[in-house]
């Protein structure tokens, strides 16, 4: 991306092409490059499609824009006619099997990346799909394949819902490029090359991609982890590879990872360089319209504009270091952030919308609190490695906390003419704001910026579930607990926390369980939004899952994986409810907690179990 850029941008309120009409209507014969994308088309900065897409026509190509195209064929892929350069792909915000299907590997009937929140708008693996259709259409095209679903993908992977290794999604699509993480600079630079009439086999050393070549063409210098024949049959060999992939994800310390797939050689190349400000306000500053294309008017739109309509991306990456999140292997651990002016100008624009009711739904991102890298060392030397955390299970010594950046933007927000209210509704990491000696953010975000409810994350309670999960110990969410109940009856509001937990992590018992289920009724807490450990692709925790090794320490780990003992500790979390009273007294008879179940169980539930 370059500072300055001379080239046209249309009006904001123009969608971009997605039919040979549009085209036409714009003068145009021939499209420069077709993004595809498994989400319906939302021109919004929340959606990989509309930045991908935006960023190319910042750059001077014509682009048009295939939102879940048709997957029996490859029919849709021509819609446009034949592009001059070649398809940029994504399988959508969220990865395709976590949209069509729940932990317990049942069918979603919902999807609210899709026309009128109904699922089946686009296919299972709809990266892979998607590539293997463009190639079908027009075999000599370029396809570059990026987004989530191939970002976590780029390794050979365990794959939860057919419980086994696959190889590197760069084998099983065709894709000639993966560009893994966010994609702005990747996608510039290989388009710039293919428009200069490079072939796309020469495009190999484009930072933040992975390709597949023969060993004879392996770069001079590398790492290599085990192939992916020896993962799929060798689970130390897998948890050793998950490491050396975890460990070379920093732009500053990483190094070029090779794994051998089925035939060929896959290689990483070293990340690309987050953002910096100048280049996070121009890509938000780009002309989107913010809403969904019309063509969806009839079927009620696209249900997941709502949360994000108005609300602002302030930062990106996250350096809190959950072993469960697909962060650390997509956007990657280095924090940056949006300038001041960029986000207070976002917000500005928002006051004009037809639909503005005067209130900003979040200003956040990954994790809300978080603006600056977390620590100076890590510009020179890179982010720790060895699955060090910046916060867990204490907060580092080099770690820089501060919120005053942050606060001044909020303040600035909502005294803006026309904004009523300004709310936080990303995560908050409640262990880096106790780590702040200075209140005077805590105070302000319980005064002005909680709709009632602040969404937290602790997780769990047990010490050694928080320890595989990389959260830290329960004391300090206590001390949070506590301190924002004591602020916001200072400030008369009856405010309240809505704690995200999870059930079934690696590492959890069921005496684990239990424990939380004590610690919830000991606390009044009567939890509404739990959820199973779900084994998504390219996670510490889910190498944990199918390993049931620490790829740190390669020392064992308890994995619960039977429907039975999930569905325990589930019920244990919502224990107050009477549908899992059966559930919750087989769990305290077996962990020989009988003394529990006059606490946790109602009556009610006693009594049915007894008829």
């Amino acid at each position: 991306m370059t500072e300055q850029n001379t080239q046209h941008s249309p009006a904001c309120g123009d969608f971009l092409p997605i039919c040979r009409a549009d085209m036409e209507q714009r003068g145009w014969d021939q499209l420069d490059f077709v993004v595809v994308g498994g989400d319906a088309y939302v021109d919004h900065p929340s959606f990989g499609t509309a930045i991908i897409s935006r960023i190319l026509e910042a750059e001077g190509y014509r682009v048009g824009v295939l939102a879940q195209p048709r997957y029996t064929d490859c029919e849709d892929f021509k819609r446009f006619g034949r592009p001059k350069y070649g398809f940029f792909i994504g399988g959508g915000n969220v990865d395709s099997m976590v949209s069509h299907y729940s932990v317990a590997k049942i069918a979603r009937a919902e999807d609210e990346y899709s026309p009128g929140g109904k699922a089946g708008a686009r296919p299972d693996r709809s990266a892979t799909v998607y590539t293997r259709l463009a190639k079908q259409a027009y075999p000599d095209l370029p396809v570059i394949l990026g987004g989530l679903e191939a970002s976590l993908r780029r390794f050979a992977h365990y794959d939860y819902w057919l419980d086994t290794v696959l190889p590197s999604i760069a084998e099983d699509s065709g894709a000639d490029l993966i560009s893994f993480g966010m994609g702005e600079h990747q996608t510039v630079e290989i388009a710039r090359r293919l428009a200069a009439g490079e072939p796309i086999g020469t495009i190999t050393d484009v930072n933040g991609t992975c390709y597949l070549t023969d060993f004879d063409h392996l770069p001079a210098r590398y790492v290599e982890c085990a192939g992916f024949k020896k993962v799929a049959s060798d689970k130390v060999a897998y948890a050793k590879a998950c490491r050396i992939q975890m460990d070379n994800q920093d732009v500053v310390s990483g190094q070029i990872i090779v794994q051998k797939q089925s035939e060929k050689y896959l290689v990483q190349n070293i990340p690309a360089k987050p953002l910096v400000r100048w280049e996070l306000d121009k890509v938000y500053a780009l002309p989107y319209t913010r809403r969904y294309h019309p063509i969806y008017e009839a079927v009620g739109g696209v249900p997941a504009i709502r949360e994000v309509q108005f609300s602002i991306i302030q930062n990106r990456g996250c350096f809190g270091g959950c072993n469960f999140c697909a962060i650390q292997l997509h956007q990657g651990r280095r924090v940056t952030s949006r300038s001041a002016d960029s986000i207070v100008a976002e917000a500005e624009r928002m006051t004009h919308e037809p639909d503005f009711k005067g209130y900003i739904h979040d200003v956040g991102g990954p994790t809300a609190n978080f603006r600056f890298p977390s620590c100076r060392e890590q510009m020179l030397r890179g982010m720790c490695s060895g699955g060090k955390h910046c916060l867990a299970p204490s907060a580092c010594s080099h770690l820089i906390v501060d919120h005053k950046d942050y606060l001044n933007i909020l303040r600035r927000v909502r005294e803006l003419p026309g904004v009523k209210k300004v709310f936080v509704r990303s995560g908050i990491r409640f262990d880096y704001l106790m780590a702040d000696p200075d209140e005077t953010f805590f105070k302000e975000l319980v005064e002005h910026h909680v709709s009632g409810q602040l969404k937290v994350a602790p997780e769990h309670c047990a010490p050694n579930t928080l320890a595989y999960m990389g959260k830290p110990p329960i004391e300090t969410f206590n001390k949070f607990k506590d301190k924002f109940y004591e602020l916001s009856k200072k400030a008369g509001k009856k405010q309240y926390l809505v704690p995200y937990l999870m059930s079934s992590h690696p590492g959890s018992t069921l005496k684990d369980a239990v424990y939380l289920a004590e610690y919830l009724y000991k606390n009044h807490m009567r939890p509404e939004q739990v959820q199973d450990f779900y084994p998504t692709p390219g996670t510490v925790s889910t190498c944990m899952f199918y390993t049931g090794l620490d790829p740190y320490t390669l020392k064992p780990v308890f994995v619960e994986k039977t429907a039975e003992g999930k569905a325990l500790q589930r019920a244990l979390l919502q224990y107050y409810e009477p549908r899992n009273a059966e559930k919750v007294i087989k769990a305290l008879k077996l962990t020989h907690r009988e003394d529990l179940i006059p606490l946790l169980v109602p009556a009610e539930g006693r009594r049915a179990v007894q008829r």
